[in-house]
């Protein structure tokens, strides 16, 4: 009998069709239009099916609901990647940290948008966060356990688990206070003066 049930869920799992890359490209510039115009809350798998000339069904198969739609969209079109973020040195690496940030404005934009969202739907926060937060919070892990094999930060340094939270609130912190973006000169002044000390101390 578990073997029959195990065969019927198979069977009636959804299908996933491929998808050529340029069709999936189109199928997330559209998510990412209705969510600039709509909101997270306002978007619907309708519009985004009517927008991108795209069955229904399609988005259902491709992808299980609207969070798994909306965070893989997030993850495919965002500029910012830290994937090949290697200078050779702590102060290098967030420099150009510094400068992918502030070329992905758009990346703000769009997290500025959805983050009352994120608050009440604990669906979109959990494929979010697997989605976008964790493969880039796992490069930045990456930086910290680099500058450590050169000796730049101690093994033990306790602030070090507090990078993303202080580039983070960097970023999103000065358009509120001081009504004006995080560009890179403001992004490099910070992390001279502020978080490169504290790391490199402990």
């Amino acid at each position: 009998m578990g073997a029959i049930r195990a065969a019927a869920r198979t069977e009636a799992a959804p299908r996933r069709s491929r998808l050529t890359p340029e069709r999936e490209g189109e199928l997330y510039d559209a998510v990412l239009d209705e969510l600039r115009e709509s909101g997270y809350d306002a978007l619907t798998m309708d519009a985004v099916a009517a927008r991108s000339r795209c069955s229904k069904a399609t988005l259902y198969r491709q992808w299980q609901g609207k969070p798994q739609l909306v965070a893989a969209a997030l993850r495919h079109c965002k500029p910012f990647d830290l994937s090949s973020l290697d200078t050779g040195s702590l102060p290098g690496d967030l420099h150009e940290l510094a400068r992918r940030f502030t070329g992905a404005r758009k990346d703000v934009e769009l997290s500025q948008v959805i983050a009352p969202a994120v608050h009440k739907n604990p669906d979109l926060a959990e494929a979010l966060h697997e989605a976008v937060i964790e493969p880039e919070l796992r490069m930045l892990r990456e930086i910290v356990e680099r500058a450590v094999a050169r000796g730049e930060i101690a093994p033990d340094s306790p602030t070090a688990l507090y990078l993303p939270h202080m580039l983070v609130g960097a970023v999103f912190a000065r358009p509120f206070v001081e009504r004006c973006e995080a560009d890179t000169d403001y992004l490099k002044h910070f992390l001279d003066t502020v978080v490169l000390p504290v790391l490199v101390r402990n």
